[in-house]
């Protein structure tokens, strides 16, 4: 296995990773104060039929999302940074291959190469393009 990245690439992408992490766990940190339980609460107490009640229920709904997806990259994120610590990282997990820079400039999380991606990503059943 050969590094894909210089050390001066590794310490620019774990900088870059670790301001995303910044930036992710301020958003949840936001999301989580407007859906504080005593807002939905108050939201809920102020509604006057089914349909405004439904719409509250909703924001909660769309909110938790936001939380899961953003801690879902945050879990890669954290992925990434130990292969850049163990010296793995822009190298395919599935197939030992170096993932082409503009993969990691695009998805600085990506842990497979373009072809294993796809792969991974068929095998799924996704129906969405595998990003670069």
């Amino acid at each position: 296995m050969t590094n894909a990245i210089s050390l001066e690439e590794a310490a620019s992408f774990r900088e870059r990773l670790r301001a995303r992490s910044r930036t992710l766990r301020a958003e949840i940190h936001d999301t989580l104060m407007r859906t504080d339980a005593e807002q939905f609460a108050r939201i809920a107490g102020e509604v006057r039929d089914a349909e405004e009640a439904s719409v509250a229920n909703l924001l909660v709904d769309v909110n938790m999302a936001e939380i899961t997806r953003d801690v879902e990259e945050l879990r890669d994120i954290e992925g990434a940074l130990k292969r850049i610590a163990s010296g793995a990282y822009g190298i395919c997990v599935k197939c030992g291959e170096p993932i082409s820079r503009a993969r990691l400039e695009a998805y600085p999380t990506a842990k497979r190469c373009f072809p294993c991606q796809r792969r991974y990503e068929q095998s799924r059943g996704s129906t969405a393009p595998p990003s670069l």
